[in-house]
């Protein structure tokens, strides 16, 4: 009998939400209109540091249409003034509170919003607005505030300061070979094609329903409701479409507040949208410095690793990463020495972005590994696998799985890695020097808890729902194959439902968590449902399933079959017809085992082979090609999880060669904000990137044997391009990013 047609898993199934995004049919949070919508536009502050002396929006309210100007002066009265609410995901401190009081905590803070009825009545209003400040002097550079950097409280994070071991100063003191060396990251902003915005519908009984761009629909419901002291009947919050976040949208961000207010204050719909000058007041990945320091003995092994880290943080809260913990684990090593620190900036809460901490910590390792490798003479492939790990140092846990040694063997055969001629500057081609360079990447594979329903209908259609979201990873997409495959049931019948507060609980879609945490509540409710269908299934008259228990079936093609006779079985619908039943409704609350996982280290891990190509004259670098291997357990749709990885190569490469988000440290402000002068990779700054998928299983990282992706793409890619342009230059760049000025 040949294979069933229901068999998605693992199958590179297009996008089911591809039709609607391409046709206009997905709408997105400021695209919902309703009747009345007035159309709110923010203020944001001039200054870094100090007090608003006074506003003045007299000249403002004097044009026909704009409605109100709201400030810290005239806004409603609200519970969250009067002490700290926080979200799921804020870090250790008191959260930013727009609208609070006169004090201003960093430049471009939102100072007050203009309500009128059309958004460019609104923003023209905003330009009558005159405001005086009391400027106070301010600290945004974290180079020359090193020394005011601290242990982070963390309280209320979850954050567990890294452990060392052995004695790592020792080490390195008496190793032959050694390294030690400083490398500094800037900040860098996220910039989503989909700007952050917010429409409040109000529907005159005190009810609102929020279209916002987020990555937690819940989070901003229950945010909402604390501050301002609403029941979960009174809100609710929809974001079915998600036009690019990867951690910006983990926090409910300002504007969904602003939105909120103003159509509680007023009465009526409002819709706040920012501009992409006003994405820059927010939603960045910290500055960083970082020492890295190793030890080694004459055949490579690694004696010593020391890895301390200071970040910038606000003054108001301590936002921390794991930038440190990476080198803990990545190698076999029995002296390490971690640290982390933070210095309080008059400068926004930095925010998750791809890969947060890792994305920078593996940037100084694995540049400070290929430095070793130099020292000692030795290939940097080599030395990796000279100091492989199988077991988690930090913790002393064996890999739940790690196919990390295949990731190195399959994507430098396919790179051609044994052809390169390690002398610097030996490759040419042209006018171009070529240089080749690898790193490694790693990522924490986790599953949180979550519910999902299944809703399967007589006529064999089938609903499946969760409150994530999806923020263009293919959520909807891996989610309706599970479900089709579970149930055996045609892909076009199954429709995955997401992005509303409504739904079954979920927790925020980030840390590439999603996969493994929807999934398997995805999967155990269809389960739920497919017990039910073979109770009607064996009832059916003379059904060949009447002694079957669930081990003894498959459902595939819309019938639950016999295992071990597949011509023999009994249709879904059929079964649900003779049994009387329209609906068959599960809902389960999916939950990690952590008897299961707790002996273990749960990780994901990829290897990177990176050619770049420099002009010798200009000092301009291109990346002509890429070979990443990653090794992520079962693979739910190749397509969905290539393009995955291929976003966060080309992320990392914008991280190495453009992103640097510039501070005039004088105003305290950012000054390219906006992507004329703010560099990410375009299409001519990218070549061929071939994606390798390793095999690997791993039934104990989750019960559907899923590993995250949306992370592991960036992590390890900026290393691979600095150490390659080491390779073609001899310029050994340890601040990001490698500019041109850099190479000449």
């Amino acid at each position: 009998m040949k294979a069933p047609e229901t068999a998605y898993v693992g199958r590179p199934i297009s996008r089911v939400d591809g039709r609607a995004k391409v046709t206009g049919a997905a709408k997105y949070a400021a695209e919902y209109n309703v009747p009345g919508l007035a159309h709110g536009y923010v203020i944001s502050g001039a200054i870094a540091r100090g007090k608003i002396r006074a506003i003045d929006a007299g000249e403002a309210l004097k044009l026909d249409g704009v409605i109100e100007v709201l400030t810290h002066e005239n806004r409603m009265r609200l519970p969250w003034f009067d002490r700290n609410y926080y979200d799921e995901v804020a870090p250790a401190g008191s959260p930013f509170r727009p609208l609070y009081d006169n004090t201003i905590q960093y430049s471009g803070q939102p100072i007050a919003l203009v309500v009128a009825e059309t958004f460019e009545l609104a923003r023209y209003a905003a330009s009558l607005v005159r405001v005086e400040y009391d400027a106070e002097p301010h600290e945004t550079s974290l180079e020359q505030h090193l020394d005011r950097a601290r242990e982070p409280n963390t309280n209320k994070t979850g954050y567990i300061p890294p452990k060392s071991r052995g004695h790592a100063e020792r080490a390195l003191a008496s190793a032959a070979f050694k390294v030690d060396e400083t490398y500094t990251l800037p900040v860098e902003h996220h910039n989503p094609m989909e700007m952050f915005g917010s429409t409040a519908v109000w529907d005159g009984g005190g009810k609102i329903t929020v279209y916002d761009k987020t990555q937690g629909s819940q989070n901003v419901r229950d945010y909402l409701m604390k501050v301002f002291k609403l029941s979960e009947g009174e809100i609710r919050v929809l974001s079915p479409f998600v036009g690019g976040a990867f951690g910006s949208g983990l926090r409910p961000q300002y504007q969904v507040f602003l939105a909120v207010l103003a159509a509680k204050q007023l009465g009526r719909s409002v819709r706040v949208t920012l501009t992409r000058q006003q994405m820059f007041s927010f939603g960045h990945r910290p500055a960083v410095v970082q020492r890295v320091a190793l030890g080694a003995a004459p055949d490579g092994t690694l004696e010593a690793i020391i890895h301390t880290g200071t970040a910038e943080t606000s003054r108001h809260e301590d936002y921390v990463e794991n930038m440190v913990l990476w080198s803990g684990l990545l190698y076999r090593c029995d002296n390490v020495m971690l640290d982390h620190k933070v210095t309080q900036l008059d400068l926004p809460t930095p925010i998750d972005m791809r890969a947060p901490g890792a994305a920078t910590g593996v940037f100084a390792l694995e540049s400070a590994m290929d430095e070793l490798a130099v020292s000692l003479g030795m290939d940097p492939a080599e030395l990796r696998l000279k100091n492989y790990a199988d077991v988690d140092g930090s913790s002393g846990k064996p890999f739940s799985s790690k196919e990390l040694r295949a990731c190195y063997a399959q994507a430098a055969e396919r790179f051609g890695w044994s052809r390169r001629n390690p002398e610097v500057g030996s490759m040419r081609e042209g006018d171009a020097l070529i240089g080749w360079g690898m790193a490694s990447g790693v990522w924490e594979a986790q599953q949180g808890s979550a519910a999902a329903r299944a809703v399967l209908t007589a006529d064999g259609t089938l609903t499946v729902s969760s409150a994530t979201a999806d923020i263009g990873t293919g959520t909807y997409t891996v989610m309706t194959q599970l479900a089709a495959e579970a149930l055996g049931l045609p892909i076009d019948d199954v429709t995955f439902l997401l992005g509303d507060s409504a739904l079954p609980t979920s927790p925020v879609e980030g840390g590439s968590w999603t996969a493994a945490t929807i999934g398997t509540a995805v999967h155990d409710a269809c389960l739920a449902v497919r017990r039910r269908v073979l109770e009607l299934a064996r009832s059916v008259d003379g059904s060949p399933l009447a002694a079957a228990s669930i081990d003894d079936v498959t459902f595939a093609d819309g019938q639950v079959r016999l295992a071990h006779d597949p011509y023999r079985g009994v249709p879904i619908v059929e079964a649900m017809r003779q049994g009387k039943v329209d609906v068959i409704e599960e809902q389960v609350q999916a939950k990690p085992d952590s008897s299961k996982q707790k002996p273990f280290a749960r990780y994901t891990h990829s290897a990177i082979f990176v050619e770049v190509k420099v002009d010798k004259d200009l000092g301009m670098a291109l990346v002509p090609r890429v070979v990443i291997a990653v090794a992520a357990g079962t693979i739910l749709n190749p397509k969905t999880a290539g393009s995955q990885v291929l976003g966060g190569v080309v992320m990392g490469i914008g991280m190495a060669l453009e992103e640097e988000s510039v501070l005039d440290h004088r105003l305290g402000r950012f000054m390219n904000h906006d992507y004329a002068e703010y560099h990410v990779p375009v299409h001519a700054d990218v070549g061929p990137i071939d994606v390798i998928f390793v095999e690997e299983h791993d039934e104990v990282a989750s019960p559907i044997g899923v590993k995250g992706l949306g992370e592991i793409g960036i992590v390890g890619v900026a290393a691979a391009v600095a150490n390659a342009v080491y390779h073609a230059t001899g310029r050994r760049i340890r601040d990001l990013p490698i500019t041109p000025d850099k190479l000449l």
